[in-house]
């Protein structure tokens, strides 16, 4: 391909069917809108019924919609997910695995059953929605699966073991499917979020020790806003980055780099 034949249509969505889940919130809002405005209909998975408003953002892009109740980890609802979104539209293009959870606590009390159900959420849902959505997509020849990691993919972290260790986890897996999938012309690759505004970082923020300490050591000085993870699931989803698997891209401010 000669460098006249690329243009910005490289990151047009136009025609592509998206699954994000963890849709309805967040950072998963921010994902499912950013896909919306490139042109992709969108097939979200939630754990509740509250999507209302982001109905309202991805019609207003003249957009189509589904929305899907479903708890991820019950591994029974994995492939219903693939089967209502395949239902709905025909095909998958896209899986943005957004879908997560935290619990917090010191290290010698944590808990088992905390560390299950993050783990469940996590690493299992992500292991097993990517193996079935691929199989589609390995099928049809193309397809992007986008895993969210975290900056705990490289750190240890405190109070949060079961979610460091689901997050390492998440970019080994991700490696590890783009060396199997990568000849099907299929890519995956992870998103790693510094630390952003949201539900799951409220208590954090709150603590103003704690929040201060953080802020102290990101470059940009602020925390992130879901707006600024918007862009990059944009470029992950589309042609340009069809030579772009196994990475894990991190969005941080510079956090990494202090």
């Amino acid at each position: 391909m000669s460098l006249n034949e690329f243009s910005l249509d490289f990151f047009n969505l136009q025609g592509k069917t998206a699954i994000v889940t963890g849709g309805n919130t967040g950072l998963g809002q921010g994902y499912a809108v950013a896909l919306a405005k490139a042109g992709a209909d969108l097939f979200v998975v939630t754990y509740d019924k509250n999507w209302d408003e982001t109905r309202v953002m991805i019609e207003k892009e003249g957009r189509k919609v589904v929305f899907h109740q479903a708890d991820l980890s019950q591994k029974e609802a994995i492939p219903v997910v693939v089967e209502e979104c395949l239902k709905a539209f025909g095909k998958i293009d896209i899986l943005v695995n957004n879908a997560g959870t935290i619990r917090r606590a010191p290290l010698l009390e944590y808990k088992a059953e905390d560390w299950d159900a993050v783990m469940a959420i996590n690493l299992d849902a992500v292991y097993f929605l990517s193996q079935e959505v691929a199989k589609v997509m390995v099928e049809q020849k193309s397809g992007k699966i986008i895993n969210i990691a975290s900056m705990l993919s490289f750190q240890g972290g405190k109070f949060v073991p079961s979610y460091t260790a689901s997050k390492h986890a998440v970019a080994g897996i991700t490696k590890a499917f783009a060396n199997e999938l990568a000849i099907h012309n299929v890519q995956i690759n992870a998103i790693a979020p510094g630390y952003i505004a949201t539900a799951n970082t409220a208590p954090i923020r709150s603590d103003e020790v704690r929040n201060q300490e953080i802020l102290s050591r990101i470059p940009a000085g602020r925390w992130a806003e879901p707006f600024d993870l918007m862009g990059v699931v944009v470029f992950l989803s589309s042609r340009a980055s069809d030579y772009m698997n196994g990475h894990i891209l991190a969005v941080d401010g510079g956090w990494l780099v202090r």
